[in-house]
């Protein structure tokens, strides 16, 4: 196959690769700077960024605007030139403030969902940074694209379509999870490419379309850039390499992890996601986790109410407490064997 390098704009990778963001801790400047050095888009996510700060108990949501800025330039550091982006989810606390820090460290790309990035135009605008709403529908395509060219008179740089095989929290409902039909979900890729493409026509430019969601071994890069796809977003994948930024018992959980231990669980913060089974995930049944402390991540968490704290149980992630932990993974990341490193997998895909 002919491997054309992805365009977003005057931004240009080698290869048509976007490592998706991954939080909390996972994909970190060490992880976004090797895939963006080896010719990838790399991916902060700022999704309790600074979990590891002493101070962050005390003001989580200061510190992770500091923590931002810190981490796209050690990124940078890393990345020998390549680009640099962040995952912001709409669902985040003061998601204003964070997409602003974001633009003032002068990040090349904010890829942004769990929820209708609406404003993000007007939060980067008279910035260089590109915009990449991700959708999981035609019909979410449809109102973000249709809002932003009525409203501020521009369209996105970039478009991520997150497919029903992703992993963290999914924008489908938990019986579309249950029933999965790949070709009939095709269908609806395809729909998205065309509401893009009447967008790039409307305002002459090329708006590059990827697809993310289970793709993990060649034949499945092969087969979405078979489809007319720009690019396709990796995530599991790159967990179990040695530049990702989560401890080592989390990788091993990946490498660990059979095709029955990838399951559907019930975030609190009220969308369905896709996780290892561990302790964590039977004994969070029987409400055996409530908050002690609530670190103000997303809007949408009530803590009077929620089951557990879902910063906990994804710092315990990162950290390596992987029982009392929320493993977030894709449909496929039972299939990991081994840590390798970045420029392997790029390797295994482009050679």
């Amino acid at each position: 196959m002919n491997i054309k390098p992805l365009v977003i704009g005057d931004l240009v990778a080698k290869f048509p690769i976007i490592q998706g963001g991954m939080g909390v801790g996972v994909s970190l400047s060490g992880l976004a700077g090797a895939v963006a050095k080896a010719g990838g888009v790399g991916i902060i996510s700022t999704a309790q960024i600074g979990y590891r700060e002493p101070d962050f108990d005390k003001n989580p949501i200061e510190v992770n605007l500091r923590t931002i800025g810190k981490e796209i330039e050690k990124a940078r550091e890393k990345a020998a030139g390549g680009i640099i982006g962040v995952n912001i989810m709409v669902a985040t606390k003061r998601y204003e403030d964070y997409v602003k820090a974001a633009v003032k460290a002068g990040v090349d790309l904010v890829v942004s969902g769990a929820g209708l990035p609406i404003k993000l135009p007007e939060l980067t605008a008279g910035s260089k940074t590109k915009i990449a709403p991700i959708v999981s529908s035609i019909k979410s395509a449809n109102v973000i694209l249709k809002m932003w060219d009525k409203k501020y008179n521009r369209t996105a740089d970039l478009v991520v379509i997150e497919g029903p095989r992703a992993g963290g929290h999914l924008g489908f409902k938990r019986e579309e999870l249950e029933h999965i039909d790949d070709r009939e979900y095709e269908k609806e890729i395809k729909g998205i490419m065309e509401v893009v493409k009447e967008y790039a026509t409307k305002y002459a430019c090329n708006i590059p379309v990827v697809f993310g969601g289970g793709i993990y071994e060649k034949e499945d890069v092969e087969h979405y850039l078979g489809m007319g796809l720009d690019g396709v977003q990796v995530a599991s994948r790159f967990v179990t390499t040695y530049e990702c930024d989560a401890d080592e018992k989390y990788k091993q959980s990946y490498i660990d992890a059979k095709k029955e231990d990838i399951i559907l669980v019930n975030s609190p913060v009220g969308m369905p996601g896709r996780a290892i089974r561990n302790r964590f995930t039977q004994t969070s049944k029987e409400g055996n986790y409530k908050p002690t402390k609530c670190r103000n991540c997303v809007q949408t968490c009530n803590p009077k109410e929620t089951p557990y704290c879902i910063t906990d149980v994804l710092i315990n992630a990162a950290t390596g407490n992987t029982e009392d932990a929320l493993l977030f993974c894709g449909a496929n990341a039972y299939k990991a064997t081994k840590l390798e490193h970045v420029e392997d997998i790029f390797r295994e895909y482009f050679a």
